[in-house]
């Protein structure tokens, strides 16, 4: 081990004995209202799409669901593009940098969907929103993983992700109430402006509107993140990194807490890599890794995209009302907001990869639910467990696959599995939309999650262990 090698070593160890999250909190906020803004660009399609698709389109509510699937595709293509082509610019010019940069593309994407003028410009303009979202999310969860406690690198994903669930939260309650018609509830939301005023026509143009501004106060703020000292080694700027985890000790000492022993000090590459990808397509470790995790993702995704941006437009192709789907798809995000606090509570107490059959098996007991009971109430209850389950592995999931790979390649690793991985969500919109013309609702259901399902079996067959274990030790 070379001088600068060991010395390297000295500052990871010192990173990786910190017991708490050792930067300033406002941080975690900082990246929060990116990803609010994020999940609201991706949720906030479900409820509102049926009023683009009348007024832009101008086709019927239930002619939605075919429109929806090529929209939804064309955004994750966008993802995918976004997250395979950006996202290795992170390992090469940092995190921080690129982190404004993705918000940018993403601001100006949902800016030109809230002035869209036919199918195509919509269709042009989330993709554009994909590009700079595809690429945000591997950074962000890249960024909180390499600065986070060894012990809780799961913790502080998912708290990030309350954000997330918010913006969803948003999303779609906000679609609820500008594009919708006043009904009775549960039948709708009493106080919706979807039929009168600008909102009869445009209410689904102000919450992209809403989403850009969302998106400009994110840019402003990321600018005072600090640097990732993973990265900053990995680029041999050893001073800055010292310079960063020495805050961090001290902001820890500060609480009245005391730092443990140095654990052992481990080899680390503190050269430049100059193409990320062949640091994970060469190396027999992170071939076989993307072997599991690819596939797991691809499947999965579809599960999630089917729901996440069509439940609306499916309950509708299947005879339900626009106010009572909207209704149905709101109150199931609830189901999503509760997945943030339970995943930073115990996403690190079990294996990552037990996460994906917990999901598994509440997707499909709540999927049933509504597919099996009229009642409107009973379809809220289900609804809930539903988005509750679809979603709670993500958090996990992110961590298990940013853990995967090396620093150096890092961001580039999560980039192949979370943006290749899209593509199965894509696709599988586009059929289950299809579907969703010809089969009853349950077998509607019994599709979509039968691939979170198979996804489930591929994690708990062939998953490796990571929990608990250091960045360096996982991923040499």
């Amino acid at each position: 081990m070379t001088e600068s090698e060991l010395k390297a070593g000295e500052i990871i160890a010192r990173m990786d004995r910190i017991p708490t999250w050792a930067l300033n909190y406002i941080f975690l906020g900082i990246i929060g209202i990116g990803e609010l803004f994020t999940f609201f660009d991706i949720f906030n399609i479900n409820v509102s799409f049926v009023q683009t698709a009348v007024t832009l389109f101008h086709v019927t509510p239930s002619q939605a669901a075919p429109l929806l699937g090529p929209v939804v595709l064309g955004n994750l293509i966008g993802y995918v593009i976004g997250s395979l082509s950006l996202s290795p610019l992170s390992d090469k010019i940092g995190r921080r940098d690129m982190l404004v940069i993705t918000m940018l593309i993403t601001a100006i994407g949902s800016a030109f969907n809230a002035v869209a003028f036919n199918y195509l410009s919509f269709l042009a303009a989330r993709v554009i929103t994909g590009i700079g979202i595809g690429a945000d999310l591997a950074i962000v969860n890249t960024y909180i993983g390499e600065v986070a406690p060894t012990k809780y690198r799961a913790r502080y994903v998912s708290l990030v992700f309350i954000f997330s669930t918010i913006g969803a939260f948003l999303g779609i309650w906000v679609g609820l109430l500008l594009t919708t018609p006043p009904a009775p509830f549960p039948n709708g939301l009493p106080i919706a402006l979807g039929a009168s005023g600008i909102f009869a026509s445009a209410g689904w143009r102000i919450m992209y509107a809403i989403g850009a501004l969302l998106a400009f106060i994110g840019i402003i703020l990321r600018i005072n993140l600090p640097e990732s000292p993973r990265w900053l080694i990995s680029k041999g700027r050893l001073s800055d990194a010292e310079n960063i985890v020495k805050k961090m000790e001290e902001k820890v000492t500060s609480k009245g807490l005391k730092l443990p022993p140095l654990p052992n000090v481990l080899p680390q590459i503190t050269k430049s890599v100059s193409v990320p990808y062949s640091e994970i397509l060469t190396n027999k470790l992170y071939l076989k890794r993307l072997a599991v995790l690819l596939p797991m993702w691809f499947l999965a995704y579809t599960t999630v995209y089917s729901i996440a941006s069509g439940l609306t437009s499916l309950l509708t192709a299947e005879g339900y009302g626009v106010s009572e789907a909207g209704i149905i798809s709101a109150m199931g995000v609830i189901g999503f907001i509760l997945v943030g606090p339970i995943a930073s509570i115990f996403g690190d107490h079990f294996s990552r990869k037990i996460w994906l059959g917990i999901g598994a098996l509440l997707t499909v007991f709540g999927g049933m639910i509504v597919a099996l009971t009229p009642n409107m109430f009973i379809d809220i209850i289900g609804a809930i467990i539903l988005f509750f389950g679809f979603n709670v592995w993500i958090p996990i999931a992110y961590t298990w696959t940013m853990e995967s790979f090396p620093t150096r390649a890092r961001t580039s690793g999560f980039a192949l599995n979370d943006g290749l991985g899209h593509l199965g969500g894509g696709l599988g919109v586009v059929g289950v939309t299809i579907l969703a013309t010809i089969l009853p609702v349950l077998d509607l259901f019994v599709v979509i999650a039968s691939f979170l399902v198979i996804a489930a079996i591929i994690a708990l067959a062939l998953g490796f262990m990571t929990t608990g274990k250091r960045l360096d030790e996982i991923s040499p």
